[in-house]
């Protein structure tokens, strides 16, 4: 139930002898029960004031039914954790005296240091890669070993084996640090200690007795166990000296432990980002990365610039031979062949051609999902249905081919040179500050100099002619306008950062909020991305009034929310500009579909000029021209 001001709270109960005849007032969302008007009225205002917290997340600032769907879905999060951690995890709450923080860094870094039955991880068969799960754990020690079941399709144990925890390769956390800390807050009764709820200890074997020294006062804190020890008079004499002598907090902090105060500023609320994505919410990441890659390096890649959305469209397209997926892949893979790495070596096994071509790209695909153990839907491709490969699938691969061309020698030096180019105008800019420094200063001392000439022909009485000129002088320079040389250089330092930002291919998070939640923003594409801590879901922000409500919402006593809306302010021109252009063409876009709609049905036809499949009329402009497409070319003109 929510917290009112951070404290319990009980509703009413029902009035005594109440005939089911009687009109009565209730609550919606309580279903408490009022006979009195007023005292309704006086219920209903006290929920819709902001003084509710929500028992599970923590979040405070809320209405009480704000309140209550922020448990609610709390409590939704709470059940994603793997059923086979529950068990360990309520072990390591039951009883325990940390902090809520220290809590689920221990929690969390004992889920990535040991293994539990039920997780599901990846080890080597038969040369490659392949998902398994623990299905026994066998001794313990140096000698524990693990009896693991080969996930087959549909999930399915096919076969099991013995291995050691060296042969297990565990790709990610198998939960992050905020699903842990939602699922303490949900699952606990008392914080202190903390003590799981008896029917979750009941289901999952947890002891509900709590340990000796508990019982005595001895497992507990100093300050705790004197007032588990002294009467309830001496520990109230207690606490407040104690609170006399709390020493003020020094901000920022570490973002879980600020807590609100009666002066804090008023947040902005945080309006919940857009989640509308084509694309399964867990391959958003995969999207992004492919598509900020060929934007990043598109001229290397010989592939001319695609909108987020196009991409988008194109994978989730059922077609198979779409333009601009037979292009993304063909450039990907020529740049591999060209690097004469571990795929050209692939290929060349199988006496390939070395110049992918529109007609035979399918080949190559197939190859380098062999190459890659990428083995699911491989008969689908090879058969020419590369469209009916599900979504997911297809920004696997994808993603796996970027990685590729990341470390290929190409890619390296285009990187080594883009960072060479960073530190040249770096240094070009620092010189340029270095210099307007030095002039401000040689200014300053002239003027200072001049007013202390000044304020000599004064004192001595020096009113001649010489006097009013050197005093008109001194005046006339204290009023007179910047100079041209400086506007030149606030203007170049203004380019040089442009130059940066335009050099810059190393797309990074603009921060974190308090919850671990990444913000990402591409210079290409007017949306701010909003990354869970377990990269499991995404949104994003695409108007200016929620990109203002998201900065007004960060509380700046938390290290990374500090930190997050120092970005967020830096680029908040950019990011603007960006998401105000975007909405126009959105708009745009909008208002001719309906229209081309209206014009089609008036002649039954299918709207074909329609923005929305702007995807099926891509054409590489920068593809460079062969001999072959050339002489086709003379011959057309």
């Amino acid at each position: 139930m929510p917290l009112f001001k951070r404290t319990p709270f009980f509703l009413l109960d029902p009035p005594k002898d109440l005939d089911p005849k009687e009109k009565v007032f209730q609550v919606r969302f309580t279903k408490e029960i009022f006979r009195d008007y007023q005292e309704y009225l006086n219920r209903l205002n006290l929920y819709r004031k902001r003084v509710w917290t929500c028992n599970v997340s923590g979040k405070s600032n809320l209405t009480y039914e704000e309140a209550l769907v922020s448990e609610q879905r709390a409590a939704e999060k709470a059940q994603q954790l793997p059923r086979e951690l529950m068990s360990p995890v309520l072990q390591m709450i039951q009883y325990s005296t940390l902090n809520l923080t220290d809590l689920v860094n221990k929690i969390y870094g004992s889920l990535q240091e040991n293994l539990f039955e039920g997780l599901e991880l990846h080890s080597t068969r038969d040369g490659s890669e392949a998902a398994c799960k623990i299905l026994k754990v066998i001794g313990s020690g140096n000698t524990t070993s693990y009896e693991v079941g080969w996930i087959g399709q549909d999930n399915a144990i096919t076969s099991t084996s013995v291995l050691r925890a060296d042969d297990l390769i565990r790709k990610k956390a198998p939960c992050g640090r905020n699903m842990l800390k939602i699922f303490i807050r949900e699952s606990t009764s008392q914080n202190f200690p903390w003590i799981v709820h008896m029917y979750l200890a009941k289901k999952y074997g947890i002891p509900t007795e709590p340990p000796k020294d508990m019982i005595n006062g001895e497992g507990l804190p100093k300050a705790r166990k004197r007032l588990a020890n002294g009467t309830a008079e001496d520990a109230s004499k207690r606490s407040k000296k104690d609170e006399e002598q709390v020493v003020p907090v020094k901000y920022p902090i570490d973002d879980l432990l600020v807590k609100p105060v009666a002066d804090d500023p008023v947040l902005s609320k945080r309006c919940p980002p857009s989640t509308d994505f084509k694309v399964p919410a867990s391959s958003v990441g995969d999207l992004l990365m492919v598509w900020d890659f060929c934007m990043s390096f598109g001229r290397l890649l010989c592939l001319s610039p695609f909108s987020l959305s196009d991409l988008e469209n194109a994978i989730c397209h059922k077609e198979t031979n779409l333009v601009l997926l037979v292009e993304i892949h063909t450039a990907l893979f020529n740049l591999l062949i060209n690097d004469e790495g571990e795929y050209f070596e692939f290929i060349q096994d199988r006496n390939r051609n070395l110049k992918v071509s529109l007609v035979t790209w399918k080949e190559y695909l197939c190859d380098f999902m062999e190459m890659t153990s990428i083995s699911s839907n491989i008969s689908t491709v090879r058969r020419g249905h590369y469209g009916l490969v599900p979504t997911r699938l297809k920004l696997e691969i994808l993603r796996e081919m970027v990685d590729e061309a990341i470390a290929t020698t190409a890619v390296r030096e285009k990187l080594d040179e883009r960072f060479d180019q960073q530190q040249a105008l770096a240094a070009e800019k620092r010189e340029i500050a270095r210099k307007n420094k030095e002039e401000q200063k040689l200014i300053v001392e002239v003027a200072t100099e001049k007013e202390m000439n000044q304020k000599n022909a004064v004192q001595d009485g020096n009113e001649n002619v010489n006097g009013q000129l050197v005093a008109k002088e001194g005046k006339e320079r204290k009023n007179a306008p910047p100079s041209k040389m400086g506007d030149a250089k606030l203007h170049l330092g203004r380019h040089l950062e442009k130059e940066l930002l335009d050099q810059s291919v190393r797309t990074s998070p603009l921060g974190k909020d308090r919850f671990y939640n990444r913000y990402w923003f591409f210079r290409r594409e007017g949306r701010l991305f909003v990354e869970n801590a377990d990269s499991k879901e995404w949104g994003y922000y695409s108007t200016k009034e929620e990109l203002d409500a998201l900065i007004g919402s960060l509380n700046i006593k938390g290290i990374r929310e500090r930190a997050l809306k120092e970005q967020l302010d830096k680029f908040y021109d950019k990011i603007r500009s960006a998401v105000e252009k975007r909405l126009k063409e959105v708009t745009h876009q909008l208002l001719v579909e309906e229209a081309v709609l209206r014009r089609s049905s008036r002649v039954h036809a299918h709207p074909k000029d329609s923005p929305s499949t702007s995807f099926l009329e891509y054409v590489n402009t920068w593809k460079p021209i062969t001999k072959r497409n050339k002489s086709k070319e003379d011959r057309a003109t």
